[in-house]
């Protein structure tokens, strides 16, 4: 069962030609197939995937392959693939062909992967369920009646299927993190600036962040080493050199220090969430780690500033989808104002809007300094926050999300309610640091997933840290009831 295989076992088996890129493309693509009622995928490019993989077949045969070389993979579709629909989940871009690559895009394609296709999202990246899509709600394979978590809900239900073995994500406010604690996965979000942007269509343009998403933290490195690096072309990607990320995997954790923020674990975490997260803490321990407190006093600013500044900078990002270049237009307007109106109106879904609305209320004369200015401020001083952490502590941990997945519908009707889903990682957004999530003992037979925050360009340790954690461990290893058993 290739789909079982982590990305260095399957590398392995194109390697010594236990099958070939196009065998096990096939195997995907039948897979996709058969459990197409999850709607991970908003486009299937089985065409091109099968050509993708006779090219890497014909590298593997001339000796030049790479690790990732064969390896099937699917993008979010909020990256600009050439000669397929982006849609970003939206009526807004529902026929939209992107005419280029976007830089990670070309990126993946140099290392050699095969694109299955472009995973379902919350719209524009906007949501916490995968709800949010105008192609349907994404089911999570551990409990269909559950939310796979968002925006990255489709890249994380395909990934925890077997319908991927390794996917593209992207993260504003916890956009991978936490639907990978929902789906059992490793999903890591890299310090801002390390993976160009150049081509993600944009949310909020000083938090949105590239990353890799799958089973363990070795397959999350060998993606990240393709993803990251500078592009001259996005002035946000930082120029300093890149990491091997899987060389470093093995070190010891012996005398790591690891911050308890007091305000993860206050009195209103859920008991079977304290549980799960100390349990996994022990581990460390016993791999040498040492447990430190610390405070981290501004965590409870990070909710209010992140609904200021994502939705200012949505509303400026968004503005550009008028119904007048590209994108959704409105049958027979009546005149400018009517095009721009019905245009919007009818290709942006509610949580777009009303994201929109408090963006262009927050920029609006009079309410700026009040508002997104103060918001910056304190901005700040929640980064200040992390700096002073760091003094004290090599990685900062806690829960990822606040809840395992819920019930699809359960938060629709309260947004607030729903935002509070990330509670836990919107900081390291707003701090521009790196942060990943790893999974750990189930909570009711659902997937629970631990929060690793670290400073800023140190990628290299949290993947350590979190694959010595793996090696100790089996809850990454689990797969859901379903989509496994029995197949070939």
């Amino acid at each position: 069962m290739p789909h079982k295989k982590s990305i260095t076992e399957l590398s392995a088996g194109l390697a010594a030609g236990e099958y070939s890129s196009v065998e096990l493309t096939e195997h995907y693509l039948k897979r996709i197939e058969k459990h197409n009622d999850l709607n991970c995928y908003i486009t299937v490019d089985q065409e091109g995937a099968l050509q993708q993989a006779s090219q890497a077949d014909a590298l593997i045969a001339s000796g030049e392959a790479g690790a990732l070389t064969g390896v099937p993979m699917a993008h979010k579709d909020i990256f600009m693939t050439e000669g397929l629909a982006t849609t970003c989940g939206s009526r807004m871009l529902e026929n939209f062909v992107a005419p280029y690559d976007a830089t990670v895009v070309t990126k993946i394609k140099q290392a050699g992967m095969v694109t299955l296709g472009k995973a379902n999202m919350d719209e524009f990246a906007m949501g916490s369920s995968n709800e949010n899509s105008y192609f349907g709600r994404v089911l999570n394979p551990w409990n269909t009646a559950t939310v796979p978590g968002g925006s990255s809900g489709g890249s994380a239900a395909a990934v925890a299927a077997g319908l991927a073995p390794i996917a593209t994500a992207t993260d504003t406010g916890g956009s991978i993190r936490q639907p990978a604690a929902l789906c059992g996965l490793t999903g890591m979000k890299p310090t801002y600036g390390r993976v160009s942007r150049w081509g993600m269509v944009a949310f909020a343009s000083s938090l949105d962040q590239a990353g890799p998403m799958a089973q363990s933290a070795e397959d999350c490195a060998l993606l990240l080493n393709a993803m990251s690096g500078f592009d001259e072309k996005d002035s946000t990607c930082m120029d300093r050199p890149v990491d091997d990320y899987s060389a470093t995997l093995n070190d010891s954790l012996k005398g790591l220090r690891i911050g308890l923020p007091r305000e993860y674990f206050s009195e209103d975490l859920d008991p079977a969430m304290r549980k799960v997260v100390d349990d996994a803490l022990k581990v460390y321990e016993g791999l040498g780690a040492q447990l430190i407190e610390i405070d981290l006093p501004n965590t409870h600013l990070s909710i209010p500033v992140y609904y200021i500044v994502a939705p200012a900078e949505c509303s400026s990002n968004l503005s550009r989808f008028d119904g007048v270049r590209y994108g959704h237009r409105c049958d027979d307007p009546k005149d400018l104002n009517d095009l721009y109106s019905r245009s919007r109106g009818e290709g942006f879904g509610a949580e777009v809007t009303r994201r929109i609305m408090i963006g262009t209320y927050a920029l609006s004369s009079g309410y700026y300094d009040a508002y997104y200015l103060k918001a910056q401020q304190l901005r700040r001083l929640i980064k200040e926050g992390f700096e002073r952490a760091f003094e004290q502590v090599d990685v900062i941990m806690g829960p990822t999300s606040p809840d395992v997945a819920f019930p699809i519908g359960a938060k629709a009707d309260n947004p607030v309610d729903m935002y509070l889903s990330d509670i836990y990682t919107i900081s390291a957004n707003l701090a521009g640091l790196p942060a990943m999530s790893i999974p750990v003992e189930q909570v009711n037979q659902l997937p629970a997933g631990l929060q690793l925050i670290g400073n800023y360009w140190s990628e290299s340790r949290l993947l350590n840290i979190a694959h010595q954690f793996q090696q100790s461990t089996a809850w990454h290893s689990q797969k859901p009831a379903g989509f496994f058993e029995g197949e070939s």
